[in-house]
């Protein structure tokens, strides 16, 4: 049995030390007593915060995007490309809802969709569209067909060619089809965590200079038997994809970006 015993009556039996109390034990001797303090090991949480996560991009470390340009201007064709007059990075969104991290060049004849390695700083391909071949451009959220399982939010830009709204149904279905009449961009997931970059993601800037540029080719190189001037839109952009799946672990595991993933990088 435990009994609780006041100050004063530990020091009239034994002169105990004032203003303290005293654990009495009856009916056997008990443990020892344990140590006053025990020093406690906090628990290690790691914050993901949206700095370290910018980190994981190649294309945001330093020097990159300049040495990327630097090596797309050397495939620069002067007569039909001319001078470069702004530099984008965005994220393309092709057909079947897969996402690639794109460097996109607006020249004075030329817009350049250019996938480029950032782990190995190598160009692996550059998609050259003609700016007086441009016809439409739209610009609105992403929608998809009703029984789609997976889908996306956001607004993005759709630039369209050659008078064709919609791919063959071969190409349509083909997920790696290459033939497709359009291209579609939304901003860089990361684009506004570096303030030095983040001039370079904005969608509405973009759109704006593609307009005045696509505006200019058409009335200074008019395309033979076509109307002059691009029709502007802002309508839903239709992404039609029912099931799914690849698009989803390529945009889950940020398969279209350059970036480290442990410790390697792809």
């Amino acid at each position: 049995m435990l009994q609780l015993r006041d100050a004063e009556e530990e020091e009239e039996e034994g002169g105990g030390r004032p203003g303290a109390a005293a654990l009495a034990v009856r009916g056997g001797a008990g443990p020892p007593p344990g140590p006053a303090r025990q020093s406690l090991r906090p628990l290690s949480v790691r914050t993901v915060t949206r700095g370290g996560r910018l980190r994981r991009y190649f294309v945001f470390r330093p020097g990159t995007i300049e040495r990327a340009v630097g090596e797309i201007r050397a495939v620069l064709l002067p007569v039909e490309d001319g001078e470069v007059r702004s530099v984008w990075l965005l994220t393309e969104i092709d057909h079947w809802n897969n996402e690639k991290e794109r460097l996109v060049l607006i020249t004075d004849w030329s817009l350049l969709v250019c996938k480029y390695n950032f782990i190995s700083l190598q160009c692996q391909h550059v998609t050259r569209i003609s700016l007086s071949a441009v016809d439409t451009i739209s610009v609105g959220e992403f929608v998809f067909p009703a029984k789609s399982l997976n889908k996306r939010e956001g607004v993005g830009i759709r630039i369209q060619w050659d008078k064709q709204s919609r791919a063959s149904f071969i190409n349509r279905w083909n997920p790696w089809s290459t033939n497709i009449p359009y291209v579609t961009f939304t901003e860089h997931p990361m684009g506004d965590a570096d303030e030095k970059i983040a001039p370079l993601c904005l969608l509405e800037n973009f759109k704006t200079q593609l307009i005045q540029a696509v505006k200019k080719a058409h009335k200074e190189s008019p395309s033979p038997g076509r109307a002059e001037g691009v029709l502007v839109l802002e309508h839903p952009l239709l992404i039609e994809t029912y099931l799914g799946l690849m698009s989803y672990i390529n945009n889950e595991a940020k398969l279209g970006y350059s970036m480290t993933r442990g410790k390697i990088g792809f």
